[in-house]
């Protein structure tokens, strides 16, 4: 199919809230692989239409369990809370701890306009969440703390892992890998 550009922070659409799709169409269904073919290109794992510049309710998913493409999701039930580390397509190189639901129930239609309900946790409630934000114009970084560019992002989580060595610490997420997603 196609590989689309990914927008970057300060592009308005990563602003904007996105329209609803009103039918799932060939369109829609193409420009999902060709969502599901940027992210792998760019080696995310998550990506919303918004970040190809297409304000329109489109997600597409996949932390190695296989793609989910979701058509207007929307998150019905979340519950838990943990806080990790996340990255983003459109802002590259920056990477904060965001706190998320550690599970989540999203519907809404998947590629061929069959209702789609997935039930999550881990990291694929986390990525649901991220991408869901997207679509609201909301950004990981509006939600981090501890927000760090490339270099300080690889100095604390050595300094982390150390600590976390020297105080027997093993039961954390905080030196666990970022995805961008």
């Amino acid at each position: 199919m196609a590989v689309l550009q990914i927008r970057l922070e300060g592009d308005p659409v990563l602003r904007q809230k996105a329209k609803p799709v009103p039918k799932v169409t060939k369109r829609v269904t193409k420009l999902l692989q060709d969502m599901l073919d940027t992210m792998y290109a760019a080696d995310g794992v998550g990506l919303a239409a918004p970040q190809i510049g297409i304000s329109e309710r489109l997600i597409v998913v996949d932390v190695g369990e296989g793609p989910i493409c979701l058509v207007n999701p929307e998150l019905v039930h979340g519950e838990g809370s943990v806080i990790d580390r996340e990255g983003c397509l459109s802002i590259p190189g920056v990477y904060g701890y965001v706190e998320r639901y550690e599970r989540v129930v999203v519907t809404g239609l998947d590629a061929k306009g069959k209702p789609k309900k997935v039930d999550a946790q881990g990291w694929l409630a986390r990525a649901l969440q991220h991408e869901i934000d997207h679509l609201d114009g909301i950004l990981f970084i509006d939600k981090a703390t501890g927000i760090a560019r490339d270099a300080e992002a690889d100095e604390s989580d050595e300094n982390e892992t150390a600590a976390s060595s020297e105080n027997d610490a093993g039961n954390t997420n905080i030196g666990k890998e970022a995805e961008q997603s």
